[in-house]
């Protein structure tokens, strides 16, 4: 079977949906079916070359600018797609060319736009409930990162489309509780600012309006009073309207104790989980919640919302609050500080280290193959 990948929206430094991309096409060209072939940015020709040790083809077509992509996708993938002649195209980003002359397969990692608009930009949010309409009536299969989205996407719009699951996986090399090297970890923590000797809070991930970060500093502000040695350490790049994150800083009687990095480099990552002692993933909604699985893979005990994807894939390794409960998260965060070495904190890391051990990047390609063949029938 021959694959084509639209990995045009991939930005230099990925995350999140991104990430995903990165990792299921370095996933599928490890192995020998499907054969992959990336349809790239003509800027981005040589990362997607190196990738998977040169074994991944690329048609190097689109133009880079967002809006000039998102028209190419419509005017001129098409045209590529049946000079290419692919069994299935994959648009991994909620949208397809609506005139693709392949079965295509779409991937929808949550329903956001239709519940919570106010997350995004209007703008956005409107083109990108147009595009998952479009998917869910046309698309050859559908692939949702949860059964949390396949849910939501159930509850959002008419679906007529097969909907296979396709979990996330996590790349076990990295992120371990092992650093491979003595003393590692505390140079790559140095190197971001952060003091090794100091116990800290981590937030991992895009700062934006869903992963309700400001409750996150209030809480801290909370368990502060309490504890005088720990610091609240948020790891990610600024995103769409993170004023208010700025005004919970500005308010927090404890904000010497609270770091923001910025965008933080991957080699860093898996640094700063190992060296947490708590990781605190309040988001409101994700659809998979990828820092949380990486979280459980080196050990790190995690704190994550009730009722949402992080739930879902941690089950009994984490303990959950309610979304949004300020004062319900500054408690779960005292307790776990306070037991980490207690037996019920041994528990949910060995709970979450199998967790991890089930979520592969190989067991993510192969779902996604199962939806392709479905799509073209195979």
């Amino acid at each position: 079977m021959r694959v084509t990948l639209d990995v045009t929206a991939v930005p230099p430094s990925p995350a999140g949906a991104g990430r995903y991309t990165l990792e299921l096409a370095a996933a599928l060209a490890a192995g020998d079916d499907p054969r992959l072939v990336a349809v790239a940015r003509r800027a981005d020709t040589e990362r997607w070359r190196r990738l998977a040790g040169g074994r991944l083809d690329v048609l190097a077509s689109s133009p880079s600018s967002r809006p000039l992509r998102l028209a190419w996708e419509q005017l001129a993938l098409p045209a590529l797609l049946r000079r290419a002649r692919p069994d299935v195209h994959h648009g991994p980003h909620y949208t397809m060319p609506e005139r693709s002359p392949v079965p295509v397969v779409v991937t929808i990692h949550d329903c956001t736009f239709f519940d919570h608009p106010e997350w995004h930009e209007p703008l956005k949010a409107r083109f990108f409930r147009r595009a998952i309409r479009v998917a869910a009536r046309r698309a050859g299969a559908l692939v949702c990162v949860s059964e949390t989205t396949a849910r939501e996407l159930e509850a959002a719009c008419s679906v007529t489309v097969p909907v296979v699951v396709a979990p996330h996986g996590v790349d076990h090399l990295r992120f371990s509780p092992d650093p491979g090297t003595a003393g590692s970890d505390d140079d790559s923590l140095r190197r971001l600012g952060i003091d090794p000797g100091q116990r800290f809070i981590l937030f991992l991930g895009t700062v934006e309006p869903r992963k309700d970060v400001p409750t996150l500093v209030r809480a801290f502000s909370v368990l502060a009073d309490e504890e005088h040695e720990v610091a609240l350490v948020v790891a990610g790049r600024r995103g769409w309207r993170a004023g208010p994150v700025d005004d919970a800083l500005v308010a927090s009687r404890h904000r010497d104790r609270i770091r923001w990095t910025g965008y933080v480099p991957d080699d860093a990552v898996p640094a700063l989980l190992r060296k947490a002692a708590v990781v605190a993933y309040p988001s409101l909604a994700e659809g998979y919640g990828m820092p949380a699985l990486e979280a459980l893979a080196c050990g790190a005990p995690l704190v994550t919302t009730r009722g949402t994807a992080m739930a879902e894939l941690a089950g009994d390794a984490a303990t959950l609050v309610v979304p949004g409960d300020f004062e319900s998260l500054a408690d779960a965060l005292a307790k776990v500080l306070s037991d980490r070495d207690g037996p019920a904190a041994a528990r949910r890391r060995e709970a979450g280290f199998a967790r991890a051990a089930a979520c592969t990047w190989e067991a993510s390609a192969a779902r996604h193959v199962e939806a392709y063949r479905i799509a073209a029938g195979a």
